[in-house]
């Protein structure tokens, strides 16, 4: 008996959902496209929010930014839930591997005492800040117009969560006793030199724009802070005893601000891009933010760099300057 085998062609109905189709047209769909593309809700709400009867659950006019499609702020990383678990998985991987090779090879014992404190002084407060930041962000999630601005905002705030849980340990394992975060606390409440930080990141906390607070949060003080006490700051104590193992507990958050910056700056540059008004607007939050953030940030320079301070706080504005050139403000 003969046996004929033969490959038979299925020509497929459709190749995506109905809302992707008319976008992009009938054609196989990335995941990050079905995952994001016209998600939320725009019609048939039951009723307006009880404590703001004045807007719809989801209403564009909560924002002084006016966008055509707001699913113009696509993340150039492409991270739906898929994609955002699986690269966040390996980052939680890498930062694991460097605590434990820390911990296993004893390189705390390595780290030169002043720098242990100077350390502990500047970064596990900052636990406060990272906090605040993940209340800031779930606050874009759910007020932000536009699955493609909300989801990422939500991704955004867990990663701020686990940087303030990083932080925590960071203080634990150098001090190795719960006490330093009690005296973290105590500083970040009384100590001068962080008044203008809490200052800033308290105003943010009742910020109702969820596009200012979007710039006030994630490019002008992440973007000040993050080039300042993360990166800056493993450069300027590598040099230290222990400056190494320093600089490899704190390898998530520097790698994280250079990947979270794509997706910052795409939005920023996509909204400016949109008309004169956009750009008028984010003008105006950058002029009276950025030099609050520069002055809130200026004392814990003070203490992170001593009387190289004023330098490595330039630097971060440069950065910063270039970064918003590039998105055309």
């Amino acid at each position: 008996m003969n046996i004929d085998l033969r490959t038979v062609s299925l020509k497929p109905l459709r190749h995506t959902y109905g809302h992707i189709a008319r976008r992009f047209g009938d054609k196989p769909a990335s995941r990050y496209q079905e995952g994001t593309y016209d998600l939320q809700a725009t019609a048939n709400f039951h009723y307006r929010p009880t404590w703001e009867p004045q807007y719809e659950l989801f209403d564009a006019s909560r924002s002084a930014i006016r966008m055509a499609d707001w699913y113009a702020l696509k993340d150039p990383r492409q991270f739906y839930y898929g994609a955002y678990t699986i690269a966040r998985a390996r980052s939680q991987e890498i930062a694991e591997d460097s605590f434990k090779f820390v911990e296993d090879h004893d390189l705390v014992g390595e780290i030169d005492e002043t720098l242990r404190h100077r350390v502990l002084s500047v970064l596990v407060p900052l636990r406060h800040v990272a906090w605040a930041a993940n209340m800031n962000n779930a606050a874009i999630g759910a007020y932000g117009y536009g699955a493609a601005l909300a989801q990422a905002a939500v991704f955004h705030a867990m990663d701020h969560l686990a940087i303030a849980q990083y932080l925590t340990r960071i203080g634990l394992v150098l001090h190795d006793d719960p006490v330093i975060l009690d005296q973290a606390k105590a500083a970040w409440q009384d100590a001068p030199h962080w008044q203008g930080l809490r200052r800033y990141v308290e105003d943010s906390l009742v910020i109702k724009d969820p596009v200012e607070l979007h710039v006030a949060q994630n490019l002008v003080l992440d973007g000040l802070m993050y080039a300042l006490l993360f990166d800056q700051f493993a450069t300027h104590v590598i040099p230290t005893k222990g400056g190494a193992t320093v600089a490899s507990l704190t390898r998530f958050m520097s790698s994280w601000s250079e990947e979270t910056r794509k997706w910052v700056d795409a939005t920023i540059k996509a909204m400016a891009a949109e008309s004169d008004a956009n750009r008028e607007v984010l003008q105006g939050w950058l002029a009276r933010l950025l030099p609050q953030a520069v002055e809130a940030l200026r004392p814990v320079a003070g203490m992170a760099f001593d009387d190289k301070a004023q330098a490595m706080l330039d630097a971060a504005q440069e950065q910063l300057q270039a970064r918003l050139a590039k998105s055309g403000l």
